[in-house]
């Protein structure tokens, strides 16, 4: 019974240090495991940055292409009308002078 009552004893001991050891394992695990989302999380926010601002670029490039093909166009626009009137005023004048040489 002695011999029972001891063995039944370090038997208990060696659960609760197994299960100390455990605690201490997992408590270890957590920690490095906050560390590593911390880092993870650290460069995921530096990455969005990185995203953000070469979004921005691309924007203000956008933008400066867009104001750039704007103006030409304009100036496309402005050669188109100047064109137009020389084409009616060199068909007008020769049938106003046939209509007029008619009467």
């Amino acid at each position: 019974m002695i011999l029972g009552f001891r063995s039944e004893q370090v038997t208990n001991e060696l659960v609760d240090w197994f299960n100390q050891v455990d605690a201490t394992y997992r408590s270890e695990l957590r920690e490095l495991n906050e560390i590593n989302f911390a880092r993870f999380d650290a460069k995921l926010e530096q990455r969005i940055a990185e995203v953000k601002a070469e979004i921005t670029r691309i924007d203000q490039r956008m933008i400066s292409g867009l104001a750039d093909q704007r103006s030409a166009l304009a100036d496309q626009r402005a050669d188109l009308i100047k064109w137009m009137f020389l084409f009616w005023v060199g068909t007008v004048v020769p049938i106003l002078g046939v209509v007029l040489a008619l009467r």
